[in-house]
């Protein structure tokens, strides 16, 4: 099997027409009805291949009606593909009308008897001549048969993929995917290059070296079939072919110059993606002088004006005419590696994608995508304004195609915002099922918690509350009102002792949401976790590089050191955990950004050992402010005792000789958690009943009843709120799409054990909510108001002068007191008199005034 390349490089396609064409080459190629002009001309050498162009300069890609698959020497203009090289004159690429190659067309004639180079035009493949694309072993006949048959024939059984769900694996699976095209109008069709290499390992192999020619004899391929089988089905575009899942998939830092214009398939993350670009893929010029008008392909970025108008021969007479060329969608996505793909001890590396077409704004920053794609290199020049360029490429992926990386992963995103490639994750065939099933256990909670994180001993309130936090409440919408959306996702603080497997239960919901992000509070700034400004390297000009609270929108945030941080690292989290939104205001760029992130942190001690005898807020040392927007904080304490020593020692050393078995049935729990979740957060919005209603009405009540005998608060609005948050999310793990009395029962006992742990008074044992609200308890604040009290009094009775010694006035008060005053205590009551302007301080001195 011959092919005609070149010595340089295997694919060296593009180029300009050489100056030794004569005129009559030159004037038939611009020619559209001229049987020589051709998109599909690669070398000067070559010679062109036919192909028939709209002459009307109204005409747009995006608009044109496909008719394939009828014989004809004629094609009208193709959809637009998503793929190939923007400054590639070859067919195939975004927004370039591609060429048909059909039985009329003049194609190089590859005759196995005679030697390379002699070439005749034929309209069909003859024994011993084969029809093949200049620089390649690509023949386009071939390739078609090969793929219909592909679509026609291709079953799988045996096939447990997301994709086949829905589908009859007994019938072929792309028919029944073309039948539903037909149907919908879809205008393209995901292709699994595993399936493709399964049928037939050559063709696979052909497509991957050269996907920009196979990848549109897919497109025509499809065409035709459509027109065979769905003769009544009338599309808007084109159906174009998306492969994905090409070779294996790749670490973007093993990319080498090998892999340079071939099909490759990479995973990461993404930080960053571009706004819109609009890219000129043709050129309309008219003539100033005699109007005349002629299209120019762009070529390698490069609009090739012409010197002087064809027509009447004047120079630099033709204009470009911006509103009659046509255009593409363009968008620059900047993809990293991912943190479990890195090697210990390296910095990630990034690779910069290009989307065209449908899949702009298909990804957003923080999303964990496969992409496949062709890698592509381009030189850099030696200044923006000279034509000579360096011997050091640049290299990028036009993407082919979009899908999520991890498909093990959570889809936390509801209304399917977050979409990536195939959009909607896909449950397996009879998956839905098991979930609905499981969802009438009367223990599902129980279950469901015991799967989240299993390797950890204990804490099943935590876990339960971790669970909530999973699933989130119900979006709510109150613009009409003026207040905008009401936060649904639940934010929990960790504290406690080292060593109780905080960090561990962080890492697990960190590798359990795909857009989560995991810091540590003493590594984290305030640029990091909102957005710091930057200069984009292609346009010069000052944009915003997001940080881990943006990229994990619609997602979870684990903040590990939470007491480690700043005061103005801290500071930024207010608005996000309340307003769930972000205020940027930086070098003259003021915006808002959506960070709809759930907060799980986790904060150690300031004595590195909890001290039962401190309020919260003393043991830990953060505001009050922040602490309050916490829907639930967890205590993780280290009990002195035996039998819980002993029985954790025991799971303990059980996770070091556990049987196969067993291990086998955790990986089954954790992915039907995973699943479950999923499930849950997509298809479950659960309203609140009417009963719920009043249940909570009568909860809040009660809740401000129980301290108001005493002079505590043990409730405010908010921690309302947070009830309705969890009440939702109790309804959510039954699948539920109403809030029952018993899930406000259940959110409310949660809440109450939250509440015996972090708001309990240790000085009476009481739980009081203005020690995470204010700082204070109702106590102490109750002490400090006696303790001046009693000052005041003995200020007026003893004082013979106007002024006393500070030192002298602290021994009168201790000595009348029955309980001990400490001078924090004796100071802070001062300073509450000279508030009242009853005393003036100065020094160790203090004046009556």
């Amino acid at each position: 099997m011959s092919s005609q390349s070149t010595p340089r490089s295997k694919r060296s396609r593009t180029g300009s027409p050489s100056a030794g064409q004569s005129s009559t080459q030159n004037q038939s190629r611009l020619d559209p009805t001229s049987p020589g002009s051709s998109d599909l001309q690669m070398l000067p050498v070559s010679p062109p291949v036919n192909a028939h162009r709209n002459p009307s300069p109204f005409s747009s890609p995006a608009q044109s009606r496909v008719s394939v698959g009828t014989p004809g020497p004629l094609l009208e203009a193709s959809s637009p593909l998503s793929y190939g090289t923007p400054s590639s004159r070859v067919g195939g690429t975004p927004r370039r009308q591609r060429s048909d190659i059909g039985s009329t067309r003049k194609l190089r004639e590859l005759n196995l008897s005679e030697p390379q180079g002699v070439t005749s035009d034929i309209g069909d493949g003859t024994e011993g001549n084969r029809l093949v694309i200049w620089g390649t072993d690509v023949s386009i006949a071939a390739s078609k048969a090969v793929f219909k048959s592909f679509l026609v024939n291709f079953k799988d059984p045996d096939s447990m993929e997301p994709e086949t769900a829905g589908l009859n694996l007994n019938e072929p699976l792309y028919m029944q995917r073309l039948e539903e095209i037909a149907l919908t109008g879809e205008p393209f069709l995901n292709v699994n290059c595993n399936h493709l290499k399964a049928f037939d390992a050559l063709f696979y192999k052909q497509l991957v070296c050269y996907p920009q020619e196979v990848i549109p004899t897919f497109d025509m391929a499809v065409g035709e079939l459509m027109a065979e089988k769905f003769p009544g089905a009338v599309l808007e575009q084109q159906v174009q072919v998306r492969p994905f899942n090409a070779v294996q998939t790749r670490n973007m830092r093993f990319l080498n110059p090998e892999d340079i214009d071939q099909l490759i398939t990479i995973s990461g993350m993404v930080i960053r993606t571009s706004q819109l670009i609009p890219e000129m893929q043709e050129a309309f010029f008219r003539c100033q002088v005699c109007g005349s008008t002629s299209r120019v392909a762009i070529d390698r970025g490069r609009i090739a004006e012409p010197a002087a108008c064809r027509n009447c021969n004047t120079a630099h007479g033709p204009a470009l005419v911006h509103n009659l060329s046509l255009f593409s969608d363009k968008q620059m996505i900047k993809l990293q590696e991912a943190p479990e793909d890195m090697p210990a001890g390296q910095t990630p590396h990034t690779v910069v994608i290009m989307a065209h077409g449908d899949l702009v704004d298909a990804v957003q920053p923080g999303d964990r995508i496969t992409v496949s794609g062709i890698y592509r290199a381009a030189p850099s020049r030696v200044h923006p304004r000279a034509s000579s360029v360096r011997s050091v490429y640049r290299t990028h992926v036009d993407a082919v195609h979009f899908r999520c990386a991890d498909m093990h992963r959570l889809l936390l995103d509801e209304g399917g915002s977050g979409k990536v490639g195939d959009g909607e994750p896909i449950l397996p065939p009879g998956r839905e099922e098991i979930l609905q099933e499981l969802s009438k256990k009367p223990d599902i909670y129980e279950r469901l918690a015991a799967a989240l994180a299993p390797s950890i001993f204990g804490h099943e309130e935590i876990k339960k509350g971790i669970l909530l936090q999973l699933f989130g409440g119900t979006r709510k919408d109150f613009s009409s009102t003026g207040r905008g959306n009401c936060r649904a996702e639940i934010n929990i603080l960790l504290c406690g002792d080292p060593g109780t497997s905080k960090s561990q239960l962080l890492q697990y919901v960190y590798n359990l949401v795909p857009r989560g992000q995991y810091t540590s509070g003493k590594g984290s700034s305030a640029v990091g976790l909102t957005a710091y400004v930057t200069k984009d390297p292609e346009t010069r000009q000052l944009v915003l590089q997001t940080g881990a609270l943006v990229l994990s929108d619609n997602g979870v945030c684990c903040i590990d050191e939470f007491d480690k941080m700043s005061d103005s690292t801290r500071s930024v989290l207010h608005e996000v955990m309340e307003q769930q939104t972000l205020s940027i205001a930086k070098a003259g760029i003021i915006c808002q950004l959506n960070a709809r992130t759930s907060i799980l942190a986790a904060a150690n001690p300031v004595e590195s050992q909890w001290n039962p005898k401190k309020t919260t807020i003393e043991n830990i040392q953060l505001p009050h402010t922040l602490l309050s927007r916490f829907d639930l904080i967890f205590l993780m304490l280290d009990p002195q005792d035996p039998v819980y020593d002993r029985r954790l020692a025991h799971h303990l050393v059980s996770l070091y000789f556990r049987t196969e078995a067993e291990a086998e049935d955790e990986q089954l729990d954790l992915a039907l958690l995973r699943d479950y979740i999923a499930y849950a957060r997509r298809h479950s919005h659960p309203l609140l009943s009417e009963d719920a209603s009043q249940a909570l009405v009568q909860a809040y009540v009660e809740m401000r009843k129980s301290g108001g005998g005493r002079g505590t608060v043990s409730a405010f609005p908010r921690q309302l709120e947070s009830l309705i948050r969890l009440a939702e999310a109790w309804a959510k793990v039954r699948l539920a799409q109403y809030v029952e009395v018993a899930d406000v029962e259940a959110a409310r006992q949660l809440y109450r054990e939250a509440l015996k742990q972090a708001a309990t008074d240790p000085r009476t044992g009481i739980v009081d909510i203005s020690i995470l609200t204010t700082g204070v308890s109702s106590t102490m604040r109750q002490r400090r108001e006696e303790l001046s009290q009693a000052l005041r009094k003995l200020i007026q009775n003893r004082a013979k002068t106007s002024s006393l010694k500070y030192q002298w006035l602290f021994d009168e008060l201790r000595a009348q007191s029955d309980l001990g005053v400490t001078k924090e205590q004796f100071t802070e009551a001062l300073k509450a008199l000279a508030e009242d302007d009853f005393i003036t301080i100065t020094g160790r001195t203090i004046r009556l005034l």
